[in-house]
């Protein structure tokens, strides 16, 4: 038997005094045939012809001249880049894990073979992270996303869970290194807010956000009950796709108020002295937008039209959806409105109510680490399409 041989050759390992068999060549094939999957569905070639251009359009010296379009090139770019890199550092990853089987085989050193196995179980982590990306194939699964979160039944309890929500979505958005920007938040009088609206300003951050709409649910001892009581409180979170100049969302000037106001800030406290807030009410559809982020006025306005746009791009899509659903015999919303529940107390979980997924550690969730439930909710999307 050859080196090569020996790699993929079935392997023993002991676990408390059992012999287990390993069959490692039929785990990195699977791997290898799942890594080839994912790279028809992404098309890298495409994608490295799409880099050349979008390269080229980013070495203009007039780039600049327009920001807005100049931020949108080189976003893009570096997304991509970013995807084949990822692609590319993975299906190495996988190519070499059996180069390491087989240096541990013909060693027959534990310590290189404990390195192969948590190589290998990185590498598995991964690739279930990539596959989850070829999932996103929706319409609009491509665009940046705005998300609306707002405090529901609960009092103070539900404005101060609406504000951990927002913290979390902040949070993880971070931590993925996307960029985020606040357009509007309206405070609560004692603690938390009333609502929120944010930009998620990464590709792919609609299709991936948008499970995590629906209702979300809070149980806890309040805090801001004197008697300790344990309180249930809702917050619910609305995601939409960004309107792109392709979509044709007409809005009819004579069909929009907007007034302008002072920005404030918690518990009332003014944050700017001019009034550059601005609340735009659309009277066909009663859709009342607000954005207060510091800005000018004029950007204020062109901010709170494009959430504007956004809420009437989704109320169509919504439109043309219950018209499929209809005609498919599916009267009702497949996706439920309840769709997540955060315990405190008496125990600690939370739980995706759709998908089954849970975790026992509410304050990493809280703390944004939120992957695992994203990742099980598209999932679960896919198989409801099906």
């Amino acid at each position: 038997m050859t080196g090569g041989d020996r790699a993929w050759a079935p392997r023993r390992s002991r676990y408390a005094g059992c012999v287990a068999v390993v069959d490692v060549s039929e785990e990195l094939k699977s791997l290898s045939s799942t890594m080839e999957s994912i790279e028809a569905v992404l098309d890298l070639d495409k994608m490295r012809a799409d880099i050349a251009v979008l390269e080229e359009q980013a070495a203009a010296p007039s780039l600049w001249d327009n920001p807005d379009e100049a931020q949108k090139i080189t976003s893009k770019l570096s997304h991509l880049q970013a995807e084949v890199r990822k692609a590319e550092a993975l299906r190495g990853r996988i190519d070499d894990l059996g180069v390491l089987f087989e240096l541990a085989e013909a060693e027959d050193d534990p310590d290189t073979r404990a390195e192969a196995e948590a190589e290998l179980g990185e590498v598995r982590k991964l690739l279930d992270e990539m596959e989850v990306r070829t999932l996103l194939s929706g319409e609009y699964d491509a665009r940046e996303a705005l998300v609306n979160i707002r405090a529901e039944a609960g009092g103070v309890d539900a404005a101060d869970f609406a504000e951990k929500l927002q913290r979390m979505y902040l949070r993880w958005a971070e931590q993925h290194g996307y960029k985020t920007e606040v357009y509007e938040t309206s405070y609560a009088e004692e603690a938390g807010i009333k609502s929120t609206t944010f930009a998620v300003q990464a590709p792919y951050a609609y299709g991936t956000l948008s499970v995590e709409q629906g209702t979300h649910r809070l149980v806890r001892i309040s805090p801001y009950d004197n008697q300790g009581r344990r309180q249930t409180s809702f917050a619910g979170v609305e995601v939409l796709p960004v309107v792109e100049q392709s979509d044709h969302v007409d809005i009819d000037e004579s069909d929009i108020r907007v007034d302008v106001f002072r920005s404030s800030g918690p518990g009332g406290q003014g944050v700017n002295t001019t009034d550059s807030a601005v609340r735009i009410t659309h009277f066909p559809t009663g859709i009342v937008v607000t954005c207060q982020n510091e800005r000018s006025q004029i950007q204020n306005r062109a901010s709170a039209m494009n959430v504007l746009q956004a809420k009437l791009l989704e109320r169509r899509r919504q439109e043309e959806q219950a018209k499929m659903n209809a005609l498919k015999g599916d009267g009702g919303n497949s996706w439920g409105n309840q769709m997540r529940s955060y315990v405190l107390h008496p125990y600690q979980l939370v739980k995706d109510l759709r998908t089954e997924y849970e975790v026992g550690n509410p304050e990493a969730v809280f703390n944004g680490e939120i992957d695992g439930f994203v990742e099980a909710g598209i999932r679960w999307r896919k198989q409801q399409e099906k």
